[in-house]
């Protein structure tokens, strides 16, 4: 079972979040808060630091706290997922897009009002807890479990385990 340590970037600047849109192996584009695989040896806040700087050119200098995990598990496609999202309320430096993996094809400050719109597509284990984050004010929101249930991605299953 392959295991991914991932770390997402909350970063609210004047009531507005960082998403980046993903192009995905299928074609979908989905709207993420900016993160990545962390690399071995590194920290989670420094990997979403070199993350969060590759896919959109931005600099962030201080992470606050992680404001919430999420577990996902892939049995079916022999993986699991440990992401841990932090809180930034600032940035530096101009969006500009130079993903090495070539999978950001924009990055955009969005109106917290407005994040759920961009989602439709995003899954659940991004949208649920994203959304729950925003609803709750922005603070400290706990833990998240999700099942993806299926051997192919785009046509798997997937049911949120707790919170």
């Amino acid at each position: 079972m392959r295991s991914f340590r991932v770390g997402g970037g909350l970063i609210v600047v004047d009531n507005r979040l960082l998403l980046a849109a993903n192009r995905r192996k299928h074609g979908a584009i989905e709207w993420t808060p900016p993160g990545g695989v962390i690399d071995s040896g590194e920290s989670v806040r420094t990997g979403i630091t070199r993350e969060v700087r590759e896919e959109t050119g931005l600099h962030v200098a201080e992470w606050h706290e992680c404001h919430y995990t999420v577990s996902v598990e892939a049995p079916d496609m022999g993986w699991t997922m440990s992401v841990e999202s932090w809180f930034s309320p600032a940035v530096e430096g101009e969006i500009t897009l130079e993903d090495p993996d070539g999978i950001v094809e924009q990055a955009l400050f969005v109106d917290l009002d407005k994040v759920e719109d961009l989602l439709v597509e995003s899954p659940m284990w991004v949208r649920v807890p994203l959304m729950a984050w925003i609803n709750g004010g922005m603070g400290p929101a706990g833990d998240f479990s999700f099942m993806l249930i299926g051997t192919d991605r785009s046509t798997a299953r997937v049911e949120q385990i707790s919170r």
